[in-house]
């Protein structure tokens, strides 16, 4: 994936570019339901895709939330009552629900160009357009640390988050086996370009798995995104794993004394995906093309930490919407952030998730 984003200016043509999916609030009027994270993350794409969307077409969005993964998806396609009409998804689930067909085919043709004409295929992140998704935000998994409780020492590596007898307090964790894996091979030594060539071993798993084990006692478990900041707010833990956005967020807008460590980020991306068989795929697929122009993504940035997935996007992220805090700096792409990176290994996850999920939830079970 390309780490460096080109410079565009924005032009008045991104509104027009979107007229060949939409004419105005009346014809385009309806309903669709929306599916996200929740939290944090959901309020973005509420102020940054939803509010004007509706404004300019009419059309009603129906918030849910969920905890990620295909599962609920699957339920629905399989039954033939799928009730989703569009999903953010992790890339590894989109691979995977597409080639599973749980999924809707995207004609890229459908994606206005960039202010400067720039097709959307060329604009976006390489990668960031698959067969059945198009991405909206490039984000990290990270740790966090609550400031007040280490009055010494600071945390400042992944092996420092391991490290429960120089740095003690609980430790939350996402329950699953994703980013848990990569971090505890980072503690256990393993340079960040060969995690994956290591975890691809049956070796390198029971590595992992044994690092993990060494602290699984005094790991408090996660399921949803907002509940990450929220444990360290009720003081359940000292250190967590978490989106690097939630944590940004419960900075800046709670003013809460937490600290991320970039160190062994594990570097991702969301897209959006339409269920197959959506009853409303025509205005899924209007309000996909919508949210995802540069003008759209950029505003997202106003409200959370990540980082939008089209190149001309990049150069117009600038101060929070309501803070005043210029947002640059607490991408994941930051030059100061992004020194040791673990990207995540799409393809290595949609060819391996259930099986290390089985893996996973015995080793939890014992």
């Amino acid at each position: 994936m390309k780490k460096t984003f080109k410079l565009a200016t924005l032009g008045a043509a991104s509104a027009l570019a979107l007229g060949f999916v939409m004419s105005g609030p009346a014809a385009a009027a309806g309903k669709i339901t929306v599916v996200s994270w929740g939290g944090a993350y959901t309020k973005s794409q509420v102020e940054a895709y939803h509010k004007p969307y509706t404004k300019m077409t009419g059309t009603q969005i129906l918030s849910e939330n969920y905890s990620g993964g295909l599962a609920e998806i699957k339920a629905q396609v399989e039954a033939g009552a799928v009730k989703w009409d569009l999903v953010d998804l992790e890339m590894s689930d989109a691979i995977r629900g597409c080639d599973e067909g749980l999924l809707e085919k995207i004609d890229p043709k459908i994606l206005p160009a960039a202010p400067d004409g720039t097709p959307a295929e060329k604009d976006f992140i390489q990668g960031m357009i698959t067969d059945c998704a198009v991405a909206n935000i490039v984000w990290s998994t990270i740790y966090a640390y609550d400031d007040a409780k280490f009055s010494g020492a600071k945390p400042t590596s992944m092996a420092d988050f391991f490290n429960t007898k120089a740095f003690p307090g609980k430790r939350g964790m996402r329950k699953g086996p994703k980013a848990n894996l990569e971090f505890s091979l980072i503690a256990d030594g393993v340079p960040a370009k060969d995690v994956y060539k290591v975890l691809s071993t049956k070796a390198g798993v029971d590595r992992a798995f044994k690092k993990l084990g060494a602290i699984k006692d005094q790991v408090v478990w996660w399921e949803a995104g907002a509940q990450a900041p929220q444990l360290l707010a009720d003081g359940e833990v000292a250190m967590t794993t978490a989106y690097n956005g939630r944590i940004f967020n419960a900075v800046v807008e709670e003013k809460k004394p937490f600290v991320i460590v970039w160190d062994g980020q594990v570097f991702d991306a969301d897209l959006w995906a339409v269920p197959k068989g959506s009853k409303n795929r025509a205005e899924a697929l209007k309000f996909l093309a919508f949210s995802t122009d540069t003008q759209r993504l950029a505003d997202q940035a106003k409200w959370i930490s990540y980082g939008p997935a089209r190149l001309s996007s990049a150069p117009l992220v600038s101060m929070h919407a309501t803070a005043g805090v210029d947002m640059k700096p607490h991408m994941p792409t930051a030059p100061a952030n992004f020194k040791n990176v673990v990207q995540n290994d799409f393809e290595f996850w949609a060819d391996n998730q259930d099986e290390l999920n089985e893996r996973f939830n015995a080793w939890l079970a014992k």
